[in-house]
């Protein structure tokens, strides 16, 4: 493939990841899936009938909305078979492959990364390589994050567990990454395990089948260094959750590192069970929130180094404002134009970046909805949303349903008997009464208690509204 061609399979993978979820993509499009481009077909190779049925019947229509999502175009999706594929023990419909665990394989820069090294490389390129610390940009909503995991990754132990946790795509897994490559710098024989919540119940649950439960607990239970991403999955699993416990119960006695990442605080967890929740919160819980305009920026900047593109501080700006999720998004927009600016043999200007960009801005600009406000509320308070549509009054619930109310109608077109309604069955005189509240709460230097720290009522606003997308 040309260079062209290898950034465009980046991008669709990409956008695939981001689609699918990483586990799921990493467990199908591993290493014995390779994907290339032939003039406007996407070619995805596989090593047997069995699996290229697979892909066809579940992943046609995820690539084919990726093509589009990447690239703006649709592509002709063919799957074919080559046999020097091997996949090692075949998988089963719906469940996870039977593989053997690798705990030292990390991927690089995946959808939880803040700042990525390079766009993340298909399946036939070759390995991606592990995220550090030196490439993660440090900002106002993940300062704290960041000097606790450089901290942990220098003492091992001291600190256990560290829970990083926060919305998808603000740098959870590249600190978790940066963790093990310091630790692995400083301890070249470190024992260290880094693996998904999915792949920890997988093997567990393959281990229960083939009687193999001493040899898993043998290797889980004998490191120095356990990271599991994406705690989350593990809700509602029973016994593997029991099982999470006493691992985490046997590494805690011996003073072994735990890091874990998960999409809300452990308060906000309530499928862990009671147990789990108050081992993770005994430990440091970091919130990370979605990039500030101004880390948003360093990461453009930077990314735009690495890829050699050389921009105009408007065209960076543009970037940097116009989408605020995740460093995907801002990594996806730079390929844009890369593709545009070659495509057209004309220099990236802010005019040619508005028009090229045109259509993701939008996308990414989406009208808030009431469910929208609650969701943000509920992550930057670490509630659960029954509880804040709830007949509860005490103030851990009240204010935030009461910023809610004052949220809704100040960025959403719901009428007030509807945003009543929406938060808990209320009369619209509720509303009213909640949005003259927070008013007066604003002009004091009123402070408001969330699940690891407090904040004043401007900064509370200003995370919810990060996570709107409206800040």
């Amino acid at each position: 493939m040309t260079k062209d061609d290898t950034e465009i399979v980046s991008a669709v993978l990409s956008a695939l990841a981001d689609k699918v979820g990483k586990d799921r993509y990493e467990m199908w499009f591993g290493d014995n899936v390779r994907v290339t481009l032939a003039a406007d077909t996407l070619r995805v190779a596989v090593p047997n009938q069995f699996f290229q049925d697979w892909l066809r019947t579940n992943f046609r229509r995820p690539i084919e909305e990726s093509c589009q999502q990447a690239l703006g175009r649709d592509l002709t999706v063919s799957f074919l078979i080559e046999r020097d594929l091997v996949r090692p023990r075949p998988a089963t419909p719906g469940a996870a492959p039977s593989v053997a665990p690798q705990p030292l394989k990390i991927a690089n820069c995946d959808a939880n990364s803040a700042s990525c090294q390079s766009p993340p490389a298909p399946p036939s390129l070759g390995q991606r390589r592990f995220a550090n610390f030196e490439s993660f940009v440090v900002g106002a909503g993940n300062r704290l994050a960041a000097t606790s995991a450089q901290e942990v990754a220098s003492q091992l132990g001291r600190v256990s567990p560290l829970v990083l946790c926060g919305p998808t795509g603000v740098g959870k897994t590249h600190l978790v990454e940066g963790i093990w490559t310091a630790a692995k710098r400083r301890h070249p024989r470190l024992h260290a395990v880094y693996l998904s919540a999915e792949q920890f119940t997988s093997y567990f649950l393959e281990a229960l089948h083939t009687s193999g439960v001493p040899n898993f607990r043998n290797k889980y239970r004998g490191v120095d260094l356990l990271l599991i991403d994406d705690l989350q999955f593990f809700a509602g699993k029973k016994a593997t959750l029991g099982e999470l416990l006493h691992t985490i119960d046997a590494l805690s006695r011996e003073g072994r590192q735990l890091v874990f990442t998960a999409d809300r605080s452990p308060a906000a967890l309530a499928g862990l069970g009671p147990e789990l929740v108050t081992r993770l919160s005994a430990g440091l819980v970091c919130r990370i929130d979605p990039p500030d305009y101004a880390t948003r920026l360093g990461i453009v900047r930077g990314e735009a180094a690495r890829m050699d593109m050389r921009l105009p501080e408007d065209v960076l700006a543009f970037v940097a404002k116009s989408f605020r999720d995740h460093a995907r998004e801002l990594h996806g927009a730079l390929l844009k134009l890369h593709a545009t600016s070659r495509a057209l043999g004309r220099e990236v200007t802010l005019a040619l970046a508005e028009q090229a960009l045109a259509d993701s801005v939008t996308t990414a600009r989406q009208p808030v909805r009431l469910a929208d406000v609650r969701q943000a509320i509920c992550e930057v308070f670490g509630i659960d949303p029954e509880n804040l549509c709830s007949s509860r009054r005490t103030s851990a619930v009240a204010h935030p349903r009461m910023l809610a109310m004052w949220l809704a109608r100040k960025h959403t077109r719901a009428a007030l008997a509807e945003i009543g309604e929406f938060f808990g069955q209320r009369s619209h005189t509720t509303v009213l009464s909640a949005n003259k509240k927070i008013g007066q709460w604003m002009n004091d230097p009123q402070s408001v208690t969330l699940a690891d720290h407090t904040l004043t009522l401007a900064e509370a606003v200003r995370k919810v509204e990060e996570r709107l997308r409206v800040g």
